[in-house]
């Protein structure tokens, strides 16, 4: 299935680009940019970096399993109630995300893996698509000038610390988010729920601002308030 992507930036709220570098900068110059630019825009990006440190085994198992994924996972619902919630769910941030990947297919394919890799590792779906936007603008093959990769900007010593060492599987999609999501994870944990202090560890500046405040405005972006079809509104 074709993976192409259209090239895209983040959405920074006004409050949090002033202590951001130069990559905000760029994000935030970008989101304000005619249609065309989005074509223009370069590949690079400049996200942080994660830290390399020793992992529990159930990280390294998480990491090993994503590697023999090779397609998008299917979501499964035990009632139909849960199923029409994640369609409409899907059909609202289908129309959201449409200007940075018009392919209805690859959207499909990228939101399902979303939801199911964040679902997987317990996170909040609006907070992996904050963090994705931030990172990446929605762009596959971003790299940043550290040399982390893909939509969730991960570092290339994780596919060593696991034993691969093939950092070019970390431009596959449900790798790099299976990658992303679990090493989230796993640094919430770390920080015993903080998700403040979590974020600033997966972007290498733990215990500053910029970054977590730059995700969480992002997070806003991508709320999801469900409303059954015939629901008055609120």
């Amino acid at each position: 299935m074709s993976e192409r992507d259209a090239h895209a930036s983040s959405v920074v709220p006004p409050g949090a680009v002033a202590g951001l570098s130069r990559r905000a900068c760029l994000l935030a110059t970008a989101s304000l940019a005619a249609p065309a630019a989005w074509l223009a825009a370069p590949q690079a990006a400049h996200a942080g970096g994660q830290l390399e440190e020793p992992l529990m085994d159930s990280v390294r198992t998480a990491l090993s399993s994503a590697i023999a994924n090779q397609a998008p996972p299917e979501p499964e619902f035990f009632t139909t109630e849960a199923r029409l919630h994640y369609l409409r769910w899907l059909g609202t941030q289908s129309d959201r995300l449409r200007r940075r990947k018009p392919e209805w297919e690859v959207r499909r394919d990228f939101l399902q893996t979303v939801w199911y890799e964040s679902k997987r590792a317990g996170l909040d779906v609006s907070l992996v698509l904050g963090l994705i936007q931030v990172e990446s603008g929605f762009r596959k093959f971003a790299v940043s000038s550290v040399g982390a990769r893909g939509y969730m900007q991960v570092m290339p010593f994780w596919t060593r610390v696991i034993g691969d060492g093939d950092a070019g599987k970390l431009f596959h999609m449900q790798t790099n988010l299976r990658f992303g999501c679990v090493i989230l994870r796993h640094y919430i944990d770390r920080e015993q729920g903080n998700l403040f202090m979590a974020l600033g560890r997966y972007n290498g500046s733990r215990g500053r601002s910029p970054y977590p405040d730059a995700v969480f405005g992002a997070q806003r972006s991508w709320a999801f308030a469900d409303r059954p079809a015939g629901a008055p509104a609120a």
